[in-house]
């Protein structure tokens, strides 16, 4: 087939107008495609960081009593949680530049109570995204639920570089403040280097404890956090860090058996499932059992008396439960002890408290339906029997 030169000069603009449309519609696709796909945008090193021979740390904010406004300057109780902006409180710390170069991301700003679990599986793969390109993450939360935050992340962020925990018992803005020393300090930690391999800690009142391990012990004291019976890892003296044992989870440093079974970029959100805690007391109902029942929990925890003891119409409501495929996992009210045992439906938490083993369930859950499995998880992830007569081999 032939053209004339005419129709050939007419088909030079129809054809440049085709590609344009084509090239148009490809540019159209790929930013549906990428649009489909939740990306979280953490800001780069700054440019300035990158020659200096500081280490790079990130603040990943989330709020907390740290970030709070007090009514007045000795109002310790009287305050509004998560007000500050970390970028304003950060900016406030003096000789920062003696310890680390630091970045923020802000997260969210409220009370650690306010966030979902849902909004956990966000911050963990926030604070993997950030070690991709920091040495070190901070994240400062309320003191509330902190033990509880913790330990999602130390269950599911896929790094081995150091991430911190940290907040204040006291607002930013009061006399007597543990707020900047509590932040200053968890900047240094995670600078530092020193808990490379230890998942999560948390560090408050100079203090490092294990997030698997520690409780938040009193309502009010600058010292609330507390690990019984094993004790803290380490403490902060100035410019001394001083770490005397590590979390279990540091002896497989370097292997596979590290990592948790709980990389979140396998699963959705949505299959983060309802567990509940029902705690034991003297002749309790079995009702909170079969409330969470009715709300559709597909795991509960008991916080029983002495060694997880239960009262015979929570035993009758969870053997209920247990028809209906409900997990159950066993702890104790008294604050410290192992869990041994179990049976058909229900696994010994271990040395667990009970909303630490709620944590553990939520994610176990999330990643298998298989008892065994679980069971399993609850045995072994994050622990480590030591056997003297075997160290040498």
């Amino acid at each position: 087939m032939s053209y004339s030169r005419a129709s050939r000069k007419m088909m030079i603009p129809i054809l440049a107008l085709l590609l344009l449309l084509n090239g148009m519609s490809g540019a159209f696709a790929a930013v549906s495609s990428s649009a489909s796909i939740p990306s979280v945008k953490i800001p780069p090193v700054p440019f300035a960081f990158k020659s200096s021979p500081l280490p790079n740390v990130m603040v990943i904010a989330t709020g907390g009593t740290m970030a709070g406004k007090a009514a007045d300057q000795t109002s310790f109780q009287n305050y509004k949680a998560g007000t500050y902006l970390m970028e304003d409180l950060v900016k406030q710390l003096p000789d920062k530049n003696k310890i680390a170069d630091v970045s923020v991301y802000q997260f969210g700003n409220k009370g650690s109570g306010g966030y979902t679990i849902a909004d956990l599986y966000d911050l963990s793969q926030v604070v993997d995204e950030a070690l991709k390109l920091y040495d070190g993450v901070v994240v400062t939360t309320g003191t509330d639920t902190m033990e509880e935050i913790g330990y999602f992340l130390d269950l599911t962020v896929q790094s081995e570089k150091p991430v911190v925990i940290t907040g204040a018992m006291r607002p930013w803005d009061v006399i007597g403040t543990d707020a900047p020393a509590n932040l200053y300090n968890a900047i240094k930690l995670a600078g530092s280097g020193k808990t490379t391999w230890f998942g999560t800690v948390l560090m408050l009142n100079d203090m490092i404890h294990a997030v698997r391990d520690v409780t938040k012990s009193n309502a009010h004291r600058m010292d609330t956090f507390e690990t019984p019976i094993m004790g803290a890892l380490g403490y902060i003296d100035e410019s001394e860090i001083r770490i005397y044992r590590a979390p279990a989870r540091a002896l497989k440093a370097g292997t596979e058996n590290w990592k948790t079974p709980f990389d979140l970029k396998k699963i959705a959100k949505k299959s983060l499932p309802i567990v509940g805690i029902a705690y034991n007391g003297q002749e309790m109902s079995g009702g909170a059992i079969r409330g969470f029942v009715a709300d559709g929990a597909k795991g509960i925890v008991t916080a029983g008396t002495g060694a997880g003891g239960i009262s015979s119409q929570m035993s009758e409501a969870r053997k209920e439960a247990i028809g209906k495929g409900v997990i159950f996992v066993t702890t104790t009210r008294t604050g410290s002890g192992t869990m041994y045992g179990g049976g058909e439906g229900i696994i010994a938490g271990d040395s667990l408290n009970a909303q630490h083993a709620r944590i553990l369930l939520i994610l176990a859950l999330a990643f298998s339906n298989d008892f065994n499995t679980i069971k399993g998880w609850f045995e072994g992830v994050g622990t480590q029997e030591i056997d003297g007569s075997k160290l040498a081999s």
